[in-house]
């Protein structure tokens, strides 16, 4: 009897002994060449088609070295599920409008209260500030001393009286709209709080309190180093329309170094942008 030679389908699969299938190389050609015609051909493939990929997929499972086109085309891309990054919420703390409080915000805007506060005032360098600065205070200095900065303070506690005389001062002086830029009324003055320091130095005399102490070796060093000491250059430049005062490189407030690192954290220079209080140039 001739023996009759059965053609192997170029679909068939070599069963191996664990069971599984793995289809050669000339089947996955072929079921892809097919799958392509059927795709070309329409609707009346679509059942066919969804055959293929599944017999396609199964090839791919079997041998990973296989690549699945259907299941590539198939498969969405998953949805995004990220969300805008909100700004961080302001840490509780301190009050900002309780006049004793270390992290009291006093502008134009937002006297203190009651207008006549008065703090617990300690002696530092020859001048009154606020207890509860002093040591920070003295720390500064010193630290300033060992790297040979002659650091002075020439202003620090303003008494409401003592800051009503100032600001009547510059008004006979300059007129009441430029006054009201360089010098606060009485009770919206950061000096009563006893939380603020105008520095001098002694490399520059002709510069205290005026904007060329900016450039000075006092001014360098303190833009360094203040913030160890948990002091906030207040008045800033390019800041005005936001603090009310033109820049002043010699004002400093003391706020604290937690407040200073969220302040970073945040990108933000005044405590008006932190807190998200107003500002400005006029008075409330």
């Amino acid at each position: 009897m001739t023996a009759v030679r059965t053609r192997r389908s170029p679909f068939a699969a070599e069963v191996r002994p664990d069971g599984s299938r793995r289809f050669s190389h000339e089947a996955v050609v072929a079921r892809r060449t097919l799958l392509a015609g059927l795709v070309v051909a329409g609707a009346s493939g679509g059942v066919l088609l969804s055959r293929l990929s599944t017999t396609d997929r199964t090839v791919a499972a079997v041998d990973p070295a296989v690549h699945d086109p259907v299941a590539a085309v198939a498969a969405p891309a998953p949805a995004s599920t990220s969300t805008p990054s909100a700004a961080p919420p302001v840490v509780p703390g301190p009050s900002t409008t309780e006049a004793g409080s270390p992290w009291v915000v006093v502008n134009k805007q937002h006297a203190l209260d009651p207008l006549e506060y008065a703090p617990a005032l300690a002696v530092v360098g020859g001048k009154e500030v606020a207890a509860s600065i002093a040591g920070d205070l003295r720390a500064l200095l010193d630290a300033a001393r060992a790297d040979g900065v002659s650091l002075s303070i020439t202003s620090g506690y303003r008494s409401y009286a003592r800051q009503k005389s100032v600001h009547d001062s510059s008004v006979r002086r300059n007129g009441l709209e430029t006054a009201e830029s360089l010098s606060a009324r009485p009770g919206y003055s950061e000096h009563q709080t006893g939380l603020a320091i105008d520095f001098g130095g002694s490399s520059a005399p002709g510069c205290q309190l005026e904007n060329c102490f900016g450039r000075t070796r006092e001014s360098v060093w303190l833009r360094a180093n203040a913030g160890r000491f948990g002091f906030l250059q207040r008045y800033p430049e390019g800041k005005t329309g936001i603090t009310g005062y033109d820049p002043e490189p010699w004002h400093w407030r003391w706020v604290g170094t937690d407040l200073l690192a969220r302040m970073a954290e945040r990108r933000v220079t005044t405590l008006e942008e932190f807190f998200g209080i107003s500002g400005g140039t006029a008075y409330a």
